[in-house]
């Protein structure tokens, strides 16, 4: 379930919230929302628990409680209702301007990628995308060209100042990635698939 507060809710009021709903026993997922905020029960709600929607309705502050029955609650328009804005340098994707990203599945060379650069520009891409590390089923394959690949996209971003998107695959390349002059799109899932990590840890710099 869902805990839509008021407009004028006051941070006091929504602390005082936040407190009920961990004393009875779920976390607290607070989205600010622009208009205003949200708070999500992350928990089993059972049959015992249900009743407690008459109880945070109640609370200074609330406007009303809605129950979610999506599966992905932290992704559904109850939890969130504002669209997910992701800013990649000057470029927002997911506002009400259309992003375009456009560029070479990989990066094979510095005249290959710097022609395909100005083309994607001058045909009004907003990002330019070249993968630096391919997965191939054979060793023996092409695999990317790496750390070259990463200068090569550097200077494609420099001459014609369109923000970089490109794939890490293993998790030991990404330091490597977020040193260079590039935005990153780490392929969890296919780290997560090969067994190799489950997740970055900020903190600690590395993956666990």
């Amino acid at each position: 379930m869902v805990i839509i507060m008021q407009r004028e809710a006051t941070p006091e009021q929504i602390q005082a919230v936040i407190e009920t709903v961990e004393e009875s026993g779920f976390r607290a997922f607070v989205n600010p929302g622009v208009e205003r905020k949200v708070i999500a029960l992350l928990g089993a709600v059972d049959a015992e628990k249900v009743g407690l929607a008459d109880r945070f309705a109640s609370m200074p502050g609330v406007e009303r409680v809605a129950p979610i029955s999506e599966p992905y609650k932290l992704a559904s328009r109850a939890t969130h209702p504002d669209n997910t804005i992701v800013k990649i340098g000057r470029v927002r994707i997911g506002g009400p301007r259309l992003a375009i990203i456009a560029g070479p599945c990989s990066v094979e060379s510095r005249e290959q990628t710097l022609e395909v650069a100005h083309a994607v520009r001058a045909a009004g891409a907003n990002l330019l995308r070249g993968g630096a590390f391919k997965p191939r089923t054979s060793p023996y394959a092409f695999q990317g060209l790496g750390r070259e690949a990463l200068e090569i996209l550097a200077l494609a971003r420099e001459q014609t100042g369109l923000p970089i998107i490109t794939e890490v695959l293993d998790p030991h390349d990404l330091p490597l990635v977020m040193r260079s002059p590039t935005s990153s799109r780490s392929a969890r899932a296919t780290c997560r698939t090969s067994g190799c990590c489950s997740g970055w840890d900020r903190a600690a710099g590395r993956w666990c």
